[in-house]
């Protein structure tokens, strides 16, 4: 059985999982408006990652006779001023995800929840490659400046990411 302080904190997690979808596919949009198919592709492929990643907390919860509840996801924003922003953006982002998480794992040792505890360790280990992965991108974006040529080869290499569940 899953105690209330971990059950609480856990559906707090699906909402935000949830939310960095809704985001992502926000930003997703925005690319296509850009003429970034590559990268709105990229985008819907995150998307589908935070999906699957609520759906964990959600499991989790289920598995353990928590009680699953489902909060109000907040409208992301539309818009940015540059794909460099949206991308600086996308980090911030994976940092706070990355700090919820680590307040989890204190959460799940104050508790004396290892279920908890072991089930997040996946998560540490997937923060760690979502941040580096968008630092990565980020420094091309720095790479290639204002090249259109470059944006238009990134752009390609972008749309390789396959999405989940396609």
């Amino acid at each position: 059985m899953i105690s209330k302080v971990i059950e609480k904190a856990f559906n707090e997690q699906l909402g935000a999982e949830t939310y960095s979808a809704y985001l992502y596919w926000s930003m997703s949009a925005a690319l296509e408006d850009m003429q970034l198919p590559g990268f709105a592709q990229w985008m819907r492929a995150q998307a589908a990652e935070e999906m699957t990643h609520a759906a964990k907390f959600y499991h989790h919860l289920a598995e353990r006779g928590g009680r699953i509840r489902l909060g109000e996801v907040a409208a992301p924003l539309a818009d940015w001023e540059s794909l460099q922003k949206m991308f600086e953006d996308v980090l911030k982002h994976e940092r706070h995800v990355t700090a919820l998480i680590h307040n989890l794992v204190e959460l799940a040792a104050k508790e004396k929840d290892y279920a908890a505890a072991v089930f997040l360790q996946w998560f540490v280990s997937e923060q760690v490659e979502e941040e580096a992965g968008v630092e990565l991108i980020l420094a091309k974006l720095k790479m290639i400046a204002d090249g259109k040529s470059g944006l238009y080869m990134l752009d390609k290499e972008m749309g390789q990411r396959p999405i989940q569940g396609d």
